[in-house]
């Protein structure tokens, strides 16, 4: 598998599993915490993704 979609499927893993976190204190999938924790878990695929690809 490509290093590129390596790192594009951590991306949305880790997009997904931080976009759900705030609901386990109750907060709405929209709420500004799910954009936050959205673009963190982003950013820990990424580099995740990237360490794996290497």
């Amino acid at each position: 598998m490509d290093s590129k979609s390596i790192i594009w499927i951590g991306m949305v893993c880790g997009s997904l599993i931080g976009s759900f976190v705030p609901s386990i204190w109750g907060d709405g999938m929209f709420s500004m915490s799910s954009v936050i924790f959205t673009a963190v878990g982003g950013f820990a695929g990424i580099w995740i993704g990237f360490k794996i690809s290497r």
